[in-house]
């Protein structure tokens, strides 16, 4: 077995190419904590993180996990990465960070939402009476989509009988 011998040879910074040191001035500025550089989440980033929960959701329904499971793990994925991503800030609530715990409630409830939006036959019976209880009761809930409806009937023109009199 062959052995390395560790050397003390250190190179003088001051002989090196000024190419290699303007990097190694950067360098500092891109380690700057992510959460320095956060922005609030936006309207179509909530859409999105709302969408993707849903998506999971569904997945996991169709592949046998309870209900509750597969919402609790998608709010929490979606929590963490508002956190994560945006210091827990939402710009449609605030510019105050939530807690967590706020993160994750509000994040379940999108996930619930979104899931009863697009996969309802994987949500619970009684889960979709409250969801759609909770949206008929929305100060802001658009009405469903009317029935078309139907248009008087136009009387047909009186087609003229043949003359047979003669």
């Amino acid at each position: 077995m062959q052995q390395h011998a560790v050397s003390n040879f250190s190179f003088p910074v001051f002989l090196m190419p000024r190419s290699f040191l303007a990097p190694l001035l950067v360098l500092p500025l891109l380690l700057v904590p992510a959460a320095a550089l956060a922005a609030p989440a936006t309207e179509a980033e909530m859409n999105l993180y709302t969408r993707i929960a849903a998506v999971n959701v569904c997945i996991a329904r169709g592949a046998g996990v309870p209900f509750d499971k597969a919402v609790g793990i998608a709010g929490e994925t979606i929590a963490q990465l508002i956190q994560g991503q945006h210091d827990g800030v939402i710009s449609q609530v605030g510019a105050k960070p939530l807690s967590i715990d706020d993160l994750r409630k509000g994040s379940i409830n999108s996930a619930v939402l979104g899931a009863a939006e697009i996969c309802p036959k994987e949500v619970p019976a009684d889960v979709m009476a409250k969801v759609q209880d909770a949206i008929k009761q929305s100060p802001d809930a658009k009405p469903a989509v009317k029935p078309a409806t139907p248009k008087p009937a136009t009387p047909k023109p009186a087609t003229p009988k043949p003359n047979t009199t003669k």
